[in-house]
């Protein structure tokens, strides 16, 4: 069975490669999609990446995975710290979610230090710039291989 991944990216994310390059880098959303499918495809992963600028949006993303998907990756970028609508989506999911950070949110202001999503994730990532929805991708296909054993 092929597993399948729903990658969710918050507001902003779109400009990656353009905004605050001393934290985030050069690397375009793009490139961060294009790295995400060959990874996924030398795993036999098949991945949607989806990315918005508007809540409602996003929440209809993840409610739409509840029966397509094995797992979910999220960035929800700012909407990590704000949004209970995401929050509260998230939660009504039975497949695992990995929560997904370019920074360490714990090493910035304070605001960012507060995750409404993490008590929906199975795991979290940050800090590991661009990199780390590759291993979101990796970790999040042990979890669902496992749970399937």
């Amino acid at each position: 069975m092929m597993q399948k991944i729903i990658i969710i990216n918050g507001p902003n994310l779109n400009l990656l490669g353009e905004r605050e390059k001393e934290k985030y880098g050069n690397t375009t959303l793009k490139k961060i999609e294009k790295d995400c499918k060959n990874f996924a495809k030398k795993n036999k992963i098949q991945i949607l990446f989806k990315q918005s600028n508007i809540e409602g949006k996003i929440v209809d993303y993840i409610q739409d995975a509840r029966k397509k998907y094995h797992g979910l990756i999220i960035n929800a970028a700012g909407y990590t710290h704000t949004s209970v609508a995401i929050r509260d989506a998230l939660m009504i999911l039975t497949i695992p979610i990995v929560e997904l950070h370019i920074t360490n949110i714990y090493n910035r202001e304070k605001f960012r230090h507060k995750s409404l999503i993490s008590k929906a994730a199975r795991s979290i990532i940050c800090g590991f710039g661009v990199k780390g929805y590759v291993l979101a991708i990796e970790g999040l296909k042990e979890i669902i291989k496992n749970e399937n054993k």
